[in-house]
């Protein structure tokens, strides 16, 4: 397993991420987040390893650039979990539209976060795509996110971090079942749901039973 003894793992995000981390499941909130570091300590629990959600509902990359300092850089991680771009992709499709962040800013933003944090701090990060629990690629909406989702991809192997394509993850799991099965919007998992993009970063992370 990558986390090592001591070492403090910072997720950030937005709603996906957030799960009611700063209301009534503090702090740690009721989605993946939660799922991942029950699973870590049962299971190496000498570690003692610290876990930290910043995640925020409603978030895009660029608000994410106007609290990298206190959220990322101020905690100094030694692990950095990035899943972003949901939003930036699904204002363009909502009445939100003149929030939504194009493709090449977004690839703009994510490269800037990037670039803060290995300025700023020592961490190694764990990229994850954004996704819409949707099977048919053609949708407008899946399709945009498919190059969102691309961008991400491209930006790990430029920076050489971890990568976990929970796109890929539900795309797998939507063999067998319909995007009902797992969120009621597409978008925001339900428990089943949140499970799926643990199971996805611990393997990512090398979690062995």
């Amino acid at each position: 397993m990558l986390f090592e003894s001591g070492q403090k793992i910072v997720f950030i995000g937005d709603s996906i991420t957030d799960t009611g981390r700063r209301g009534p499941s503090v702090p740690y909130g009721a989605g993946y987040v939660d799922q991942v570091r029950s699973f870590i300590m049962a299971r190496y629990p000498e570690r003692r390893l610290n876990f930290v959600n910043r995640g925020v509902n409603g978030d895009t990359t660029r608000n994410l650039l106007a609290r990298w300092q206190t959220d990322v850089i101020a905690e100094q991680p030694d692990w950095l979990s990035l899943m972003i771009g949901i939003n930036d992709v699904w204002r363009a499709f909502g009445g939100d539209a003149h929030q939504a962040v194009s493709l090449d800013e977004y690839a703009e933003n994510l490269r800037h976060l990037i670039e803060l944090t290995a300025v700023k701090t020592n961490a190694r990060l764990i990229l994850l795509t954004p996704y819409m629990i949707e099977p048919q690629r053609q949708n407008p909406m899946r399709a945009q996110m498919d190059r969102f989702g691309d961008v991400v991809k491209s930006v790990a192997g430029e920076a050489s971090t971890l990568l976990v394509d929970t796109q890929q993850a539900f795309d797998d799991a939507l063999r067998n079942t319909t995007s009902r099965d797992w969120a009621n919007d597409k978008v925001h998992p339900n428990g089943p749901g949140h499970a799926v993009i643990a199971l996805a970063f611990l393997r990512a992370a090398g979690f062995e039973l």
